[in-house]
């Protein structure tokens, strides 16, 4: 289901929709991470259409490139790990976040706190699970004690930041500028160059996804309205070449394509350029404009889209958290026999993380109320 233009979703079900919907297209897409196209057909004899097991069957355990992780049969990844616990951060400081809030809260609950995880099958330290570039995190602010401002300075570029920027944009609903400018400050610690950027961007689009009436081609207008260098020119040529289709299976190769110019990974995806990840202010990350296209393509359906984003392969887990909290975000129904499914793979509770975001964003809000009228009464007495 997409909601109509003139459709008023409360917040609490934007907010619930956004992460249920985030964790779901984590867990379609986690099995499949790395393959082409035409590789995921191969092996699954088709398109996905669902929750499907790990890509080498029962030798998940040992095989390669992906051991030991159990990855598929409803087991989200690193991408939802991460935005749980930036929802946890939330819930403790309850008020807009800044690099120095993930050094004193995201880094000690990396570290300290003994989680299930799903792909491990056991509970362990979300440090156990992270990719290098979050375990960045703990060395540079843990280990390193650099400025949390600047801490993101020297790492891979890539999606680590973005991924889990969806809380952001939640606080910050309806509010797109605040929005990027938050995530710009939360991912500093993390990420640096176009890495940092399209953090600040999927924080804004999901905050314009939050808005009433907010539609598709909304949210890309408030992301090309913010976004810079690289990122916001793949975003435009990606989400012009969307434009011209209706169905995922025509606009996967097309959607590639007009990403690659941008793209620095190259087209082996587990073989990466020499270039790759680096910094540059002409490059993006693929996820977010190929999440983007996807949205634009399903017309903003959430099942639609994170097929769509599952199929397309590569980093496929990570294109598909994003569409799925776009979409859920703009009110598209997330399928309860896939979100239950997931609940039940992964032993988490979808809906305690939005239960706890909600109430953390209507406190901020009132609170950003508060703060702007004490500005507005200053500045009326000084600037008469």
């Amino acid at each position: 289901m997409t909601p109509t233009s003139d459709e008023t979703i409360p917040l609490d079900e934007r907010i619930t929709g956004a992460l249920v919907g985030a964790a779901v297209g984590d867990a379609l897409g986690g099995p499949v991470e790395g393959y082409s196209p035409e590789q995921i057909v191969e092996r699954h004899g088709g398109r996905v259409q669902g929750i499907v097991g790990p890509w080498h069957g029962d030798a998940w355990r040992t095989a390669r490139p992906v051991a030991p992780y159990h990855k598929g049969d409803g087991h989200v990844t690193d991408d939802t790990l991460m935005t749980h616990a930036l929802v946890r951060v939330y819930g403790a400081v309850r008020d807009h976040l800044d690099a120095y809030a993930v050094a004193a809260h995201l880094v000690p609950d990396l570290m300290d706190n003994p989680r299930w995880i799903p792909e491990l099958e056991t509970e362990a330290i979300p440090l156990q699970r992270i990719f290098l570039a979050e375990k960045w995190l703990v060395a540079r602010l843990h280990h390193g004690h650099a400025d949390p401002r600047e801490a993101g300075v020297g790492n891979i570029v890539n999606c680590g930041a973005a991924m889990y920027m969806a809380p952001v944009g939640l606080v910050n609903a309806a509010h797109p500028a605040g929005a990027y400018a938050e995530a710009l400050d939360v991912a500093g610690a993390h990420q640096s160059s176009y890495g940092r950027e399209a953090a600040g961007v999927f924080a804004a689009a999901v905050a314009a996804a939050c808005a009433p009436g907010a539609t598709p081609d909304s949210v890309v207008a408030a992301c090309l309205s913010l976004a810079k260098d690289g990122t916001r020119a793949a975003l435009e040529t990606v989400c012009d070449a969307a434009s011209r289709y209706t169905d995922f299976e025509s606009a996967l190769r097309p959607l590639r394509e007009a990403v690659a110019p941008y793209d620095t990974v190259g087209p082996d995806y587990r073989d990466p350029s020499l270039g790759a990840r680096r910094p540059s202010r002409l490059h993006t990350i693929e996820e977010l404009p190929v999440a983007l296209g996807m949205m634009i393509v399903a017309r903003g359906d959430f099942r639609h889209a994170v097929l769509g984003a599952v199929n397309y392969g590569r980093d496929c887990d990570s294109i598909a958290t994003m569409a799925g909290a776009l979409t859920g975000a703009l009110g598209s129904e997330v399928p309860s026999a896939w979100a239950k499914a997931v609940a039940e793979a992964s032993r988490l509770d979808l809906h305690a993380p939005a239960r706890t975001l909600t109430g953390v964003a209507r406190e901020i809000f009132a609170r950003d109320v508060r703060r702007r009228r004490a500005h507005e009464a200053a500045f009326a007495r000084i600037g008469g």
